[in-house]
C-alpha cells in the first residue's frame, strides 16, 4: 500500500511563505519608494530569516529580530560600509543513530540578513541587545539640518 501522508504533497512553511515575503519586500521597495529611500536602497532584502519588525521613530529606527533557541553568543551584529548585518547559527543537535525524524522543521542552519542604512542614519551610535530570543537593534537618526537664511552683504 502506498504512503498517502499529507506531508508528501503539502509545501513546507518556508516554501509557502517565501513568495509572500518577496511580494511584501517588493511592495516596500516599489509601491512605497519614499519609505524605502529613507533607509537606503534595498533596506528590505529578499532574505526571509530572521523575521524582523522595523519601526520608524522620530529619532531612531528599531529593528527587532526573532531568533528563538539561540544565545547572544550565537548571534552577531556587524556594520561594514553602511550595511548592518545580523548573522548567526545554531550548533547541530546530536541525535542517536537509532532516531529517525518523522518531520524536521526546526532551523539549524546559519543565517544572515543585511540592511543598507541610508545617509540619514547615524552609524556610530548603533546599539544591540539580545534577550529571550529577541534581538533589538537601535539605529539613531542624524539630526535634520534646519533651514537657514544667509544674509547677503
Amino acid at each position: 500500500m502506498k504512503n498517502t501522508s499529507l506531508n508528501k504533497w503539502m509545501p513546507s512553511r518556508d516554501e509557502f511563505l517565501t513568495p509572500v515575503d518577496t511580494i511584501i519586500d517588493r511592495f516596500f521597495s516599489e509601491a512605497m519608494p519614499a519609505f524605502g529611500n529613507e533607509f537606503g536602497v534595498e533596506f528590505f532584502g529578499n532574505n526571509s530569516y530572521p523575521k524582523v519588525d522595523v519601526t520608524d521613530h522620530q529619532d531612531k529606527i528599531m529593528i527587532v529580530a526573532e531568533i528563538p533557541g539561540l544565545t547572544k553568543d550565537d548571534v552577531s551584529v556587524d556594520l561594514e560600509q553602511r550595511v548592518l548585518t545580523i548573522s548567526g547559527g545554531k550548533r547541530e543537535i546530536k541525535q542517536d543513530d537509532d532516531v529517525r525524524y518523522i518531520r524536521k522543521e526546526l532551523k539549524r542552519s546559519s543565517f544572515k540578513r543585511s540592511f543598507k542604512l541610508g545617509d540619514n542614519m547615524k552609524v556610530d551610535g548603533i546599539e544591540a541587545d539580545f534577550n529571550n530570543g529577541l534581538l533589538n537593534v537601535t539605529v539613531p537618526k542624524r539630526e535634520k539640518d534646519e533651514p537657514r537664511k544667509v544674509k547677503i552683504l
